[in-house]
């Protein structure tokens, strides 16, 4: 039997999922927000804060977006109804925007990244995704680098 679920531990508004690998992996030009397409018991499990974004990217399907590798594990309260944990998920994007990104994607090395997975002040389900092109192993030294100083550079100001 699942554990009883209570009313404290939903997420109604705030962040859900972070792709910390997505700023170091790749170097994001422009962000979008975008809605999402879910079923009922992937919104209740995203609630409890259930879903991961890690491995997460952009897809074209028939002139639309979809978010591929999304994973919104099952509810535990499912009943009958239940949903694939990783499935192809659309984008809801205006349509200059989706023919912006398809543009992009259509170029050698660019990639949409999924950023942040989060609840708006509304209560909806939002996916930032970015346009990144990967980066090289000595653009991930440099990054490095630079966020050493960064924090060593504030750490002497603290002193």
């Amino acid at each position: 039997m699942a554990s009883k679920i209570k009313k404290s531990d939903f997420i109604s508004k705030g962040q859900v999922a972070f792709n910390r690998r997505a700023r170091f992996d790749y170097e994001i030009g422009e962000t979008f927000v975008a809605g999402l397409v879910l079923t009922g018991t992937e919104v209740k499990s995203m609630r409890l804060g259930h879903a991961q974004i890690n491995e997460a990217y952009g897809v074209i399907k028939a002139d639309e977006l979809y978010i591929s590798q999304m994973f919104i594990a099952e509810y535990a309260l499912k009943g009958y109804e239940s949903h694939p944990e990783k499935r192809d998920r659309k984008l809801l994007l205006t349509k200059k925007e989706i023919i912006k990104i398809i543009n992009a994607l259509n170029k050698k090395g660019a990639v949409l990244v999924a950023i942040k997975l989060f609840f708006d002040e509304h209560g909806r389900a939002k996916l930032e995704v970015g346009l990144g092109k990967g980066k090289k192993l000595y653009d991930k030294r440099e990054t490095i680098k630079e966020r050493d100083w960064q924090r060593d550079k504030a750490r002497l100001m603290q002193a």
